[in-house]
């Protein structure tokens, strides 16, 4: 007989514990919206990250749809992927940004944040050192021209792992 899957409760909320299960529905996501990335699996491409933002319940969505546009417009060669619970987006094999939904807000961190100009203004917690960005709850929070500016330096120094570097 098989065990059933833990239950963790977390400020409240209680959601399915991640391990073997990957986001299947919008109904996951928002229960796992409790202030930590989502347990949407690991992919890489368009699908996935479309389909992540997709089961964003509103207004993450559409704060997620926009800066995905905005990527697209402003970064040639886009790659994206779905990595830790986030969209990544990227260029030359290498990682520039992240987004995810969580409860109330989206996260857009810049990986090698420390380093753009003007430095973005949030520091996240365990994501690295270098890393900065933006926590907008609205729509209307988007400087989309900041954003822009920080996207294309941003692509100058795409982050790429040590073991990409090896292969």
């Amino acid at each position: 007989m098989r065990a059933a899957p833990k239950k963790t409760s977390t400020r409240g909320a209680t959601v399915k514990a991640a391990a073997g299960q990957a986001a299947k529905s919008a109904t996951t996501l928002k229960q796992a919206m409790d202030g930590k990335a989502s347990p949407a699996k690991a992919a890489a491409g368009d699908k996935p990250v479309f389909d992540y933002i997709a089961g964003m319940p509103q207004p993450q969505r559409g704060i997620a749809k926009r800066i995905d546009a905005l990527a697209a417009k402003t970064l040639p060669g886009l790659q994206r992927a779905v990595k830790w619970g986030m969209d990544y987006y990227g260029v030359d094999d290498g990682w520039c940004f992240c987004c995810g939904a969580f409860q109330g807000h989206v996260k857009v961190m810049f990986i090698k944040g420390t380093d753009l100009r003007p430095e973005p203004p949030v520091t996240p917690v365990a994501m690295g050192k270098a890393t900065r960005g933006v926590e907008p709850k609205t729509l209307a929070d988007l400087d989309e021209k900041q954003l822009v500016a920080w996207m294309k330096q941003a692509a100058t120094m795409p982050f790429v792992s040590a073991a990409a570097k090896r292969k």
